[in-house]
């Protein structure tokens, strides 16, 4: 036990004297102090049975893999995506340099942030968007474009950044898993290059460990310079079946732990439910209105039906996010 929550473990060596005068206090400090009932019992008791060498159910740290679903897992999702927010805030930005969009109602859409219109136009409206927000720039001048919105956007509810819109209950996951030899991956609808710029400052997964969504990109030559151009395009939908076939790709193993919030995430707990030996997955279940929201079946944003009812009959845990979190987010900052 001490081993596998050594990170988490503060030793008080109080020495008053010598010999028989010698005392010695631990104190053990909490590792998922934002967790509570079954669902936080459930994750410790996985991972203390995983990690336990000699065990029945030991896996080595090679085989420690734990996938993540992003938006509605790790950060928020409501009132729309976040990625499209910065697909909205992009397309304003432009609009002076395509006077033609304020006569193309999907885009004067876009412009105004009209996102049930938008939402009219289905996934090839959403595409047109995404083209014309994301691409014609290099990768690196891509890069920079997310960093400046990231750190300086604000949620249109909250006021927060949406780097404060991250789940503090996750964040703790993350933090717990990896001091046991998990390595944590991202495998995430959104794009890959849209979440690989601010991910591991905020979740500490780094880029070579985020899988996601991409268009394509192509070798540019220009003199003595070398760049790759992101093209209007699409690459990989990392998204529903999508995430299997990422994770068999691009990790090469299955994973031990998958944790998700909808139904675009359920191949992704089937995969690693149908692996040899021990395996855990997990749903994050909106529930609570008050603090975040209330959302599942009927959501067009974060749909969770099937993965509820599948998740029933496998035994999945299911997380309750409004009787389970002691807390939402993490302090705001100034």
């Amino acid at each position: 036990m001490l081993r596998i929550l050594f990170p988490y473990i503060f030793i008080l060596l109080l020495v008053s004297g010598c010999g028989e005068n010698s005392a010695t206090t631990i104190e053990t400090v909490d590792p998922l102090p934002s967790w509570q009932g079954d669902s936080r019992d459930a994750l410790i008791e996985f991972v203390e049975s995983v990690t336990n060498e000699g065990g029945a159910n030991y896996v080595p740290p090679a085989d420690r893999i734990a996938t993540f679903d992003n938006d509605g897992t790790l950060w928020a999702e409501q009132p729309v995506y976040f990625q499209l927010i910065f697909a909205f805030d992009r397309v304003k930005q432009l609009a002076d340099q395509h006077p033609e969009w304020q006569g193309d109602s999907l885009m004067s859409a876009a412009i105004r942030g009209d996102v049930k219109t938008v939402s009219g136009f289905g996934m090839g409206g959403l595409l047109k968007i995404v083209a014309a927000s994301h691409a014609g720039m290099t990768t690196t001048e891509f890069e920079g474009i997310v960093t400046e919105w990231i750190e300086t956007a604000r949620h249109p509810v909250s006021g927060r950044k949406y780097t404060e819109m991250v789940y503090q209950p996750m964040l703790e996951l993350l933090a717990y898993l990896r001091a046991n030899d998990f390595k944590t991956f991202i495998v995430s609808g959104g794009g890959i290059e849209f979440m690989r710029p601010w991910a591991e400052a905020v979740y500490g997964i780094p880029p070579e460990q985020v899988m996601g969504s991409s268009i394509k990109v192509e070798w540019e030559e220009s003199g003595d310079s070398f760049v790759l151009r992101r093209l209007p395009e699409l690459n990989f939908i990392d998204d529903k079946e999508g995430k299997p076939v990422g994770i068999h790709y691009f990790i090469g193993k299955r994973p031990l732990a998958a944790f998700g919030n909808s139904d675009g995430d359920l191949q992704m707990l089937q995969w690693t439910d149908g692996r040899e030996g021990p395996s855990f997955q997990m749903y994050i279940h909106h529930t609570d209105a008050e603090r975040e929201w209330a959302y599942d079946r009927d959501s067009h944003i974060g749909g969770l039906d099937k993965g509820l009812d599948i998740a029933a009959e496998k035994g999945w845990v299911v997380v309750d996010m409004k009787n389970d979190w002691k807390t939402i987010y993490p302090p705001a900052s100034e």
